[in-house]
Order: structure tokens, then C-alpha cells, then sequence
């Protein structure tokens, strides 16, 4: 029974580990055209109910309609010329997030973006851009 059982559990944890990896995958992948697009009204279909959302360190908690105009100002104001994710991962409690690369007119920065499973859905959670 033990020689069966531990073969099963581990194909099953690995199916079902590969079936995240790729929904986060897809999901930071929408995420990135958003941004590089500097596009906020295609950001905000993957904001849930409220984002905290921090530059160089401020960070405030809007709803997700409210994070749509503060992300178009900044858009605005630093248009991207280029965004590219450096590294994505999930912390030990399966908590999804991407570190990226902002590059704008007005200079660089870090970007860190950590989603959160909704009703079945991986939406953004935080979004901080540290100046590099």
C-alpha cells in the first residue's frame, strides 16, 4: 500500500503544480502587456476589490477603480519604453509574485507585483515601483 500510495500522491502534487505554475504564468503574462502597453484600463481586469499600490515607498490602498486612474497618471507621467519581468516565484504559502523592470522617461524602476487567488482567479494584490 505505502509503495503505491507515495508514487500517486507525488504525480498528483505534481500535476496540480504545474497547472498553478502555468495559470500564474499566463496571468503575469497579461500583466506584462499591461504595463508595457501603459495600459491601465487593461491593468485594472486583473486588480481585485482593492490593490495597495506604493511609489518609492508611499503606499496607498485604493479600490480597483481608483487604481486604475492613479495608474493611468503614472502612466502619464512616466510612459514606459520598455517593461520585462526578471523573476516570478510563489512564497511557501502559494502566494504568486513577479519582480520587473520599468523603464520610463523619467528614469527606472524596480517593480514587485504580488497577486492573490480570488473566487478561482489570480488578481493583483500589490503593486510597489521602487526609482532605481
Amino acid at each position: 500500500m505505502k509503495r503505491i500510495f507515495f508514487p500517486a500522491f507525488l504525480l498528483v502534487w505534481l500535476l496540480l503544480s504545474s497547472v498553478m505554475v502555468q495559470a500564474q504564468g499566463e496571468a503575469f503574462g497579461a500583466v506584462r502587456g499591461a504595463l508595457r502597453n501603459a495600459s491601465s484600463r487593461e491593468l485594472s481586469q486583473y486588480f481585485g476589490a482593492t490593490v495597495g499600490i506604493s511609489f518609492d515607498g508611499d503606499r496607498q490602498n485604493y479600490s480597483s477603480t481608483q487604481a486604475e486612474f492613479v495608474m493611468k497618471d503614472f502612466f502619464a507621467k512616466t510612459a514606459p519604453s520598455t517593461f520585462e519581468i526578471v523573476h516570478q516565484g510563489a512564497s511557501q504559502g502559494g502566494i504568486p509574485y513577479a519582480i520587473g523592470k520599468y523603464n520610463g522617461k523619467s528614469g527606472s524602476y524596480r517593480v514587485f507585483i504580488k497577486m492573490k487567488n480570488t473566487n478561482g482567479a489570480l488578481r493583483i494584490d500589490t503593486m510597489d515601483f521602487t526609482k532605481e
